[in-house]
């Protein structure tokens, strides 16, 4: 599927970011603001990282910040699969009250 996305998603050239004191051009079919606050949102936890382990290279820093956004993503995927499941069991017991109610009227 090569659908064509609208032209304002699109990045037309690198976006310019600062990561940990590093410049990165970054490129794609991001929106710009999307790429920055993504940017940021590493370098932050870069940061945090950094401090909490008293870690100056820069490389075990990278490498922590991102099983920690790694450990956040899973974590939220673990908690929205929790959710899904109450849910799908909450429809399934309205699904068999609607069946019994429809069953007791015909």
């Amino acid at each position: 599927m090569d659908a064509k996305q609208p032209e304002e998603w699109r990045v037309p050239k690198p976006v310019k970011v600062q990561i940990y004191d590093q410049t990165y051009n970054i490129g794609g079919e991001l929106e710009q603001a999307y790429v920055l606050e993504l940017a940021a949102y590493v370098d932050g936890k870069m940061r945090e990282v950094a401090e909490a382990t008293q870690t100056v290279d820069s490389l075990r820093v990278a490498v922590l910040a991102a099983l920690a956004i790694a450990d956040e993503l899973h974590s939220d995927q673990r908690a929205r699969g929790d959710r899904d499941a109450t849910l799908r069991e909450r429809a399934e017991r309205c699904l068999t009250l609607v069946e019994r109610a429809l069953k007791q009227s015909a």
